[in-house]
């Protein structure tokens, strides 16, 4: 008799294809769900694997648009980074991907959830949170958690051996010394050799952008339009075509800043779960449109908003990466980061060459810039004589700071 059926968040891979039978061999029916964010996958071919492997249904899923337009311009909105660097293209995919999972169980009535996440990981805990958010009463079946799962295979030469004996189709060539994760937003690279933080990445393990070195002599110029802190069209100053839908948008983005190199961090970062980890992440469109955002924001935004704001960002982008954006914490934050955009409107101008980003100019009807107030050669609605009362007020504590270190010396 079934133990009842379980949906797996399945991507063709030997782990996920070894856990998939792994979970019917414990008697569970299987239900593989592969969500497309766009990374290279041949899905027709997952696909066929699964049912070969015994899955009793297949769902595959195309989320790219979704993605972008909840997950990712919510992301740009907000300026998110986490540690400074980061642009969580990892972190903001699991959500998109546990929401349909989810989905997914409840339309077949499925008791379970698995996914192939470690048990040292972020992902682990996005994946989970998610699901607990939308499907509280859900089980969850998570592999390298289980004692007998992770005894019985303590590496890939077991997951190996697993597959061969159970017919597992495995690659004809040896896996690249690192785990890799793609979406439309990055490539992330960590593990295997990676984990000694000395370790240069080698030159080949770039799959998403071209080295810098070997990036066109010309720059592309680029025009971004932004509504309310989205970008709503790209142009290509010189070619002259544009692109207008979400999804069009960022993958052109990710086509120019790939050509030139953008979007290379190596860094090593705090996971949620309390160890520290290198990796390794290429986001070319996404940092395109951060330093973009950045200019169009400071552009027409008050200033003490967009200090709150760039706290409140601070606060989402920790959220995103430790799994809460499901939380009722989050939602009130993207609620207030999507009000502070109601007036960031506006054009940039920018070209991208050689791994960078430089910012050329930029237009809004909504502009707080006053060119004849700021102007040093005209006076404008200004009187210089109010800037001595001004600093003299801000002095007042520095005089006093000041007063009471002289006192504190002289007694000594």
């Amino acid at each position: 008799m079934s133990k009842g059926t379980v949906v797996l968040a399945y991507s063709g891979g030997l782990d996920t294809s070894c856990i998939l039978v792994w979970l019917k061999e414990q008697g569970y029916d299987v239900i593989a769900y592969l969500a497309n964010i766009g990374q290279d996958e041949d899905f027709d071919a997952a696909r066929e694997k699964a049912e070969k492997l015994g899955a009793k249904k297949v769902y595959i899923e195309d989320l790219r648009s979704e993605f972008v337009e909840e997950f990712i311009w919510p992301s740009v909105q907000a300026n998110a980074v986490y540690e400074d660097r980061y642009l969580l293209g990892t972190s903001i995919a699991r959500p998109c991907i546990a929401r349909r999972q989810v989905q997914v169980a409840r339309q077949e009535e499925a008791q379970y959830v698995s996914h192939g996440a470690t048990g040292k990981g972020n992902d682990q805990i996005r994946f989970e949170l998610t699901c607990y958010a939308l499907y509280p009463e859900v089980k969850i079946i998570a592999p390298w958690r289980i004692p007998e799962f992770y005894n019985r295979f303590r590496g890939r030469k077991d997951l190996m051996e697993y597959a061969e004996k159970h017919g597992i189709p495995v690659p004809v060539t040896p896996k690249a010394p690192w785990s890799m994760d793609a979406n439309l937003m990055h490539i992330s690279y960590e593990s295997g050799i990676l984990e000694n933080p000395k370790n240069h990445p080698p030159s080949d393990l770039y799959q998403m952008t071209k080295s810098p070195e070997d990036s066109p002599n010309e720059p592309d110029l680029l025009e971004i339009e932004f509504n309310k802190g989205v970008p709503v069209k790209v142009t290509h100053v010189k070619e002259g075509k544009s692109k207008h839908t979400s999804l069009e948008i960022f993958s052109y983005l990710n086509e120019i800043g790939a050509k030139h190199g953008v979007g290379r961090i190596d860094i090593v970062e705090n996971r949620f779960i309390g160890m520290k980890s290198r990796g390794i992440y290429e986001t070319p469109g996404g940092t395109i449109l951060h330093h973009a955002h950045l200019d169009i924001e400071t552009f027409t935004m008050d200033r003490e908003v967009r200090r709150i704001k760039q706290n409140l960002s601070i606060n989402f982008s920790e959220l995103i990466y430790n799994g809460f954006w499901y939380s009722p914490e989050c939602e009130f934050v993207r609620h207030c980061i999507q009000k502070s955009q109601e007036n960031v409107e506006g054009r940039v101008q920018l070209s991208v060459f050689k791994g960078h980003v430089y910012i050329l100019g930029r237009e809004s009807p909504k502009s707080l810039y006053n060119e004849e107030l700021v102007s040093m050669d005209v006076q404008g609605d200004y009187d210089p004589c109010d800037a001595s009362g001004f600093i003299k007020i801000n002095a007042v504590r520095l005089r006093e700071h000041n007063r009471l270190q002289r006192a504190a010396h002289q007694k000594l």
